[in-house]
């Protein structure tokens, strides 16, 4: 019982030092993840990753340089020369690949609107298309990281 009450003390003036070896998460908005030199933190609200390291005068953290907004003009590009290429082939009477082979249809010469069915099939091919570009750009930016 002595024991105890002479322990608690020395435990409750340990405990803000001990809050102050690592830096704050701001409520669970910052992960930490610890390195040699000190913690990388990630802000998970704008995904900048910051490096903390503990100075003279408490823990400073610096920006990493980030390439996102190279990769995301790099990724704006692609999707251009994508659509243009596309274009290209579609005014060549080529069909770009992974577009299924539609019927030759000629387009309604009487001034009739296109049937539910046509509409149906051109948001079809729509998504499928949407769905290879962001296929092409997932892997373009694993390509990159994987570099990096």
């Amino acid at each position: 019982m002595f024991r105890t009450l002479v322990i608690a003390p020395f435990l409750l003036l340990a405990a803000p030092a001990a809050a102050q070896n690592a830096p704050d998460t701001d409520n669970g908005r910052y992960t930490l993840n610890r390195t040699d030199d000190g913690y990388l933190r990630l802000d998970q609200q704008t995904g900048h990753v910051s490096v903390c390291t503990r100075r003279e005068l408490g823990w400073a953290c610096h920006p990493v340089p980030d390439e996102r907004s190279a990769l995301e003009e790099e990724i704006a590009r692609l999707q251009k020369a994508n659509a243009a290429l596309k274009k290209d082939m579609l005014a060549r009477g080529v069909t770009p690949p992974g577009t299924p082979q539609a019927k030759a249809q000629t387009p309604p010469q009487d001034g009739k609107s296109p049937t539910d069915a046509e509409i149906d099939r051109a948001i079809a091919t729509a998504e499928r298309i949407w769905r290879r570009l962001v296929e092409m750009i997932a892997r373009l930016q694993r390509d990159i990281f994987t570099q990096i």
